[in-house]
C-alpha cells in the first residue's frame, strides 16, 4: 500500500489548473470566431490523409478510430478546448506511433478538422502554441445530440443491481486505478514499452496487462477507470462494508462522488498531454478527493494499529 502520496504531494487544485490546463471562460474565442485560414486547413488534410486517414475515414466519419466529424464528435469535445484537441494529436497520435506528429502538424489536423465541422476560416492561422487552449472548440449554440437514453420499458441489464461492497468496490477498481495514477511520481510511463517482462519496472499492477499496454496508456485507462465507476458509488442498495447502506442520497456524499469523477477527468487531461509532471500535480486532486470523502466517512477513531479505521463507525 502506498501512503507517501498524502503527505508528500500537496499541490492545490487550483496551481494544476494554472500550470497544465485552462477551463475555457464563457466569452472568450471559439472555433466559430475564423480561427484558422483555408491554407492551414488544406495542409491539415495532407499530413491527415498520409497519417490519420486510414483510421478515421476520409471524411473523418470514423473507422477504426471514432469520428472528427459531426454530432458524435462535437458532443465529446464540445466542452473542451482546440488545444486540448491539438494535445491529443501530437501527444496520443497516430495510435500505432504517437508522438510521430509535430505540433505545427498536429495544429494543421485540427485546422482541417474544423473546417470539415463547418466552423469558418479566417484571416490568422491557428498558432502551435499554447494560445490555442484559450478558443473553445465549440463554437456558441453549437447544435450536439446527446446519446439517447433507453425509452421507459425498454430492456435494461437483468437483475442490475449493487453486487459488491463499498468496500470491495473501492478496493477492486478505486484504488488500484489511482495507485496507477499515484505511480507516476516514481515511474515514467514513457520509460515502459509494450513487451515489458515482470521484475523489469515498477508498473506491477496486472502484469499481464501492463506486458500488452503502453505505460501511458495504462494511465489513461486508470483515469478513464475513475470517472466512469465514479456512478457506482451512489447506486442505490449498495451497502457498506459493516453492512449500513451507502448514504447515497445525502448532499455530501454526492459532491464527494462528483469530486471524484473529476479527479479523473484532472487525471485523464493531464495524461493525455504526455506530461509527467502535469499527472504528479493531478494526483494532488485525487488525494483530495479522497481524503475530503475519508475525512467524513471513513476514518474514524477507535481503530487498532492492524486496522487503524473503526469499521462499525463507517456510514454516517
Amino acid at each position: 500500500m502506498r501512503v507517501a502520496w498524502l503527505a508528500t504531494v500537496t499541490l492545490a487544485v487550483v496551481a494544476f489548473a494554472g500550470s497544465f490546463w485552462t477551463v475555457v471562460a464563457q466569452g472568450t474565442r471559439t472555433g466559430g470566431d475564423g480561427v484558422y485560414t483555408a491554407a492551414q486547413a488544406a495542409r491539415g488534410k495532407a499530413t491527415f490523409d498520409m497519417q490519420c486517414r486510414a483510421c478515421h475515414g476520409a471524411t473523418l466519419g470514423g473507422g477504426l478510430g471514432p469520428p472528427l466529424s459531426g454530432a458524435a464528435f462535437l458532443s465529446v469535445w464540445d466542452r473542451s478546448s482546440v488545444g486540448d484537441l491539438v494535445d491529443k494529436i501530437q501527444h496520443t497520435m497516430p495510435q500505432n506511433n504517437p508522438g510521430l506528429l509535430s505540433r505545427e502538424q498536429a495544429t494543421d489536423i485540427v485546422a482541417h478538422v474544423l473546417n470539415v465541422n463547418g466552423f469558418r476560416a479566417g484571416a490568422a492561422e491557428l498558432k502551435a502554441d499554447d494560445s490555442v487552449k484559450q478558443i473553445a472548440l465549440a463554437a456558441p449554440g453549437a447544435a450536439t445530440t446527446p446519446p439517447a437514453l433507453p425509452a421507459a420499458g425498454a430492456r435494461t441489464l437483468a437483475n442490475a443491481r449493487p453486487e459488491a461492497n463499498l468496500a470491495q468496490l473501492m478496493r477492486g477498481i478505486l484504488f488500484p486505478s489511482s495507485n496507477v495514477i499515484f505511480n507516476v511520481q516514481n515511474t515514467d510511463p514513457g520509460e515502459q514499452k509494450v513487451g515489458w517482462q515482470p521484475g523489469t519496472t515498477d508498473f506491477s499492477w496486472v502484469n499481464w496487462g501492463a506486458g500488452i499496454y503502453p505505460g501511458w496508456e495504462l494511465v489513461d485507462y486508470a483515469a478513464m477507470a475513475i470517472i466512469e465507476s465514479a456512478p457506482l458509488l451512489v447506486m442505490p442498495g449498495r451497502r457498506c462494508e459493516n453492512g449500513r447502506p451507502v448514504p447515497v442520497d445525502r448532499a455530501d456524499w454526492i459532491d464527494f462522488t462528483n469530486q471524484m469523477a473529476e479527479a479523473g477527468r484532472v487525471a485523464y487531461k493531464a495524461s493525455q498531454s504526455r506530461n509527467r509532471d502535469a499527472v504528479i500535480e493531478a494526483t494532488s486532486v485525487i488525494a483530495d478527493a479522497c481524503l475530503n470523502c475519508h475525512d467524513r466517512y471513513r476514518d474514524k477513531p477507535g481503530g487498532t494499529d492492524a486496522d487503524p479505521s473503526n469499521k462499525v463507525a463507517r456510514g454516517f
